[in-house]
């Protein structure tokens, strides 16, 4: 399954455009697709400027390997050892590389197991007591005094290795716990659902996170597949509890309402209800801001309803890019008590080829070491992907890119491409 020349399109699309390039026979989609998997793909999928700045988008190569740096610190314990003996063998008697034998098992404690940290501190002793013992200084004071400290530094190496192996433990506990926690919050959606495939990802701004305010969820339904990608005012647990009411809302709304404006009624007042049932200031003002969709079976368009979110953009297999902004500005979900007025599903044409990205603003508002906001449209210009998953993987690396990888805010990415050859549900 490629890109191929779009069939059918809308009034509401662009016009036709040259054909798209031809991709793999075998289509593989989804956040879980690895390096490896995108390598025997071929690295890129698209084309592009490499300059920073509004512009098309860099499509990244696989890397290869652990960085050279993290190579270098692990040869450094074994290289202060070689450094120190080949101080002492080559200088007089009383000459010392005490300094490099006692930082060797101190470097080794944090990088090595604790295995390799006792060899380690079994090396430096053995070679400081064998070089004494040539020299004939084995016994003097200042000798004895050295082999002491360098033991005790040893000793010390290894206790430290310990500890850091406890608390890598805890982390690596802590790591799985919220790993499950996002599984369970933020549930990765099938590759392919109702004919259309389908790429997630869930990118945090803090190195090591995994949750946050940032939501989105896929439902099929007999109307159509519904999507919903959002964005909760706040951070800490509150946000990640008012992101797990939105999304079990919208999955029970998805599958029993009727029109995709009832689906973000249903939204509206379940956060009503959960601001009753909190306490404190901010938990009241709390709100999410929020985009709906729905691509209905066995036909070529898509309804949206914004409430006070970034518009979503489509993808042609053409490499235009279009947003699909609302036609009437509405508040965000929670907002009810400010204002009442019906919603309204603004429809467009999804042609065949062409791929729907929702996203929050932590992928628009990231910007570069001038100040200048994340433009995804004028990214992504130009570029074609014939996987869901290689559109956010190119589309998450170059925003971090574009940041310097200091993003200040989480943001959740969902991609969903209308296969140009459909062979139904």
């Amino acid at each position: 399954m490629g890109d191929e020349e779009p069939e059918g399109r809308s009034p509401d699309g662009p016009p036709p455009g040259p054909p798209a390039r031809p991709a793999p026979a075998r289509a593989r989609s989804g956040a879980s697709t690895g390096r490896a998997d995108r390598a025997r793909r071929g690295p890129h999928r698209g084309h592009g400027s490499h300059d920073e700045g509004p512009g098309p988008l860099r499509i990244p190569s696989p890397r290869r390997g652990p960085p050279v740096g993290n190579r270098l610190v692990r040869v450094l314990p074994p290289l202060l050892i070689l450094v120190a003996i080949v101080y002492d063998s080559l200088t007089p008697r009383y000459f010392t590389a005490g300094p490099l034998y006692t930082a060797a098992p101190l470097v080794a404690a944090p990088l090595y197991s604790r295995r390799g940290t006792v060899l380690t501190a079994a090396a430096v002793i053995a070679s400081v007591s064998l070089l004494q013992l040539a020299k004939g200084v084995l016994h003097s004071v200042d000798s004895l005094t050295e082999l002491i400290t360098i033991a005790t530094a040893a000793v010390l190496a290894v206790l430290v290795n310990t500890s850091v192996r406890r608390t890598d433990e805890r982390l690596a506990s802590t790591r799985e716990i919220a790993e499950a926690a996002q599984r369970a919050v933020l549930p990765r959606p099938p590759e392919r659902i109702g004919g259309f495939e389908i790429a997630a990802r869930y990118e945090a701004a803090q190195a090591g996170a995994f949750i946050g305010g940032d939501l989105y969820a896929v439902q099929d339904s007999a109307r159509g597949v519904r999507l919903l990608v959002g964005d909760v005012r706040g951070k800490g647990m509150g946000a990640v509890a008012a992101v797990a009411v939105v999304i079990g809302a919208f999955r029970e709304a998805a599958e029993q309402e009727a029109t995709l404006e009832a689906v973000a009624q249903r939204l509206e007042r379940a956060l009503a209800r959960e601001g009753d049932r909190r306490d404190g200031l901010d938990d009241y003002e709390g709100f999410t801001t929020a985009v709906l969709a729905e691509l209905p079976h066995g036909d070529g368009s898509v309804r949206v309803v914004n409430r006070g979110h970034p518009p979503p953009l489509m993808l042609y297999a053409d490499g235009t890019v279009r947003p699909l902004p609302a036609g009437e500005a509405a508040l965000p979900l929670g907002m009810g008590e400010l204002g009442v007025w019906p919603d309204r599903a603004e429809e467009a044409g999804f042609p065949a080829g062409a791929t729907l990205l929702l996203y929050t603003d932590g992928l628009s508002e990231a910007r570069d070491a001038r100040g200048v906001f994340y433009d995804p449209e004028a990214r992504l210009r130009g570029n074609r992907f014939a996987y869901p998953a290689d559109l956010l993987d190119a589309l998450a690396e170059d925003v971090r890119r574009y940041s310097g990888g200091g993003m200040a805010d989480d943001m959740a990415l969902l991609a969903v491409r209308r296969p140009a050859n459909r062979h139904g549900r």
